[in-house]
């Protein structure tokens, strides 16, 4: 299955502008074999907190319609980061998933809220956990939002019902040496694929950190980003997955009665 990402510079509080460069993005780069396509974390309006009451896309009721026209425009299935969105008043962080014919596979709210930006006083934190979705036929995937990747427990509940889990970030560039050691982690205590897309550049004195990534089963580094705007095209070989859950099997392993 051939995965694309794309890494760039999210400009805050410009749902616009953002749209605009996801559009020339996939006119200019999409590979004509691409299947799916990744998106990072809060594409529409970036971290503009503050303003997060006014922007944010009521019900994605904006977004959901952009992504689902260009996954059917251009026949694949895009991870589409996570946005800003308003249900009954509260802001969540939410990732979803559309497939070609522009239907939602999946959804889910980013669980976790990161402390240290003071994203509790915008923001309301998922209440479920994150669900396996069928990518294609016998293969499934999950979707975990930045912050969220530093709880383990949450790729161990997917895990066992899928092969391939998107982290998608605006994670910062201090701190990006955790990013990549934590997917890798993720990757092999999982024996999966796990797919990196994280955003670049400044925006309101935070500057992101790329490395955009793709690790296989094995924990190994297949394909990775600078910090600089780019995009990743690799096919996953899916069979990778089994081999090595039969050399090691960890998740057979588990001792459900006892932790």
């Amino acid at each position: 299955m051939k995965v694309q990402l794309f890494q760039f510079k999210i400009e805050a509080a410009q749902f616009e502008l953002n749209k605009e460069k996801i559009k020339d993005l996939f006119e200019s780069k999409l590979d004509a074999q691409t299947e799916v396509v990744v998106l990072p974390e809060m594409w529409n309006n970036g971290y503009a907190l503050e303003a997060l009451d006014e922007l944010a896309d009521e019900n994605l009721q904006e977004s959901k319609a952009f992504i689902a026209q260009l996954a059917q425009m251009h026949n694949v299935t895009i991870v589409a980061g996570s946005v800003a969105n308003k249900v009954d008043g509260h802001i969540y962080n939410t990732s979803f998933t559309v497939n070609s014919d522009g239907e939602i596979l999946n959804q889910y709210d980013k669980i976790h809220l990161v402390p240290m930006l003071d994203e509790p006083k915008f923001l309301t934190g998922g209440t479920k956990m994150p669900q396996t979705f069928q990518l294609k036929e016998d293969v499934h995937a999950s979707q975990i939002v930045c912050y969220d990747l530093r709880f383990p427990e949450l790729n161990r509940s997917v895990a066992q019902h899928a092969a391939i889990t998107f982290y998608v970030a605006q994670w910062p560039l201090a701190r990006i040496d955790h990013w990549i050691k934590l997917l890798q982690a993720r990757a092999i205590e999982n024996n999966m694929y796990v797919v990196g897309c994280n955003a670049c550049g400044e925006a309101l004195g935070t500057t992101y950190g790329g490395n955009s990534c793709i690790i296989n089963p094995n924990g190994d580094i297949v394909k990775s980003l600078d910090t600089n705007e780019g995009h990743i095209v690799e096919t996953l070989n899916l069979s990778e997955v089994e081999r090595q859950r039969q050399q090691i099997p960890v998740l057979d392993n588990l001792r459900n009665d006892l932790y």
